[in-house]
């Protein structure tokens, strides 16, 4: 299991994002995805501790799995892939750019966000146990 060090903290926060095109519209194919992708990377080089583990989609959203450091909000780590991404999707793709021609952004304004984490029962399991065990750590299978 991988885990990342800021300063300050070691953590391993993993979210499952789902966002909308604006009006469900269905704008996302292999290409489009896969220009995201590159433009998701270049994001990466300005917010380096955001880390997009996989992304997929379907033809009106798009899932991203990424890795975002406690310091930094869900809400704003959208915030930052739908501004930096919006704009270069509609100069990049003409189908885009006809699809949302009088307004500024691809994107519909909200989001569905999910933890991705350990096994809830690993983690109930190890709280529970804590201080029954001489050495004052619970041991347990994560396998």
């Amino acid at each position: 299991m991988k885990y990342n060090r800021q300063s300050n903290a070691i953590y391993k926060c993993e979210y499952h994002l789902v966002m909308t095109s604006k009006y469900r519209r269905k704008i996302f194919n292999d290409g489009v995805m896969e220009y995201l992708r590159v433009k998701m990377l270049e994001i990466r080089k300005r917010y380096a501790a955001v880390e997009v583990l996989t992304a997929n989609h379907d033809r009106d959203h798009v899932h991203i799995m990424i890795s975002i450091p406690p310091k930094m909000s869900v809400g704003s780590v959208v915030r930052i892939i739908k501004s930096n991404t919006a704009r270069e999707l509609k100069e990049k793709f003409e189908h885009i750019r006809k699809a949302y021609w009088g307004t500024e952004s691809v994107w519909s304004g909200g989001y569905f966000v999910s933890t991705v984490g350990m096994n809830e029962e690993v983690i109930r399991k190890y709280v529970e146990l804590q201080g029954q065990e001489d050495s004052g750590q619970a041991k347990l299978d994560l396998g």
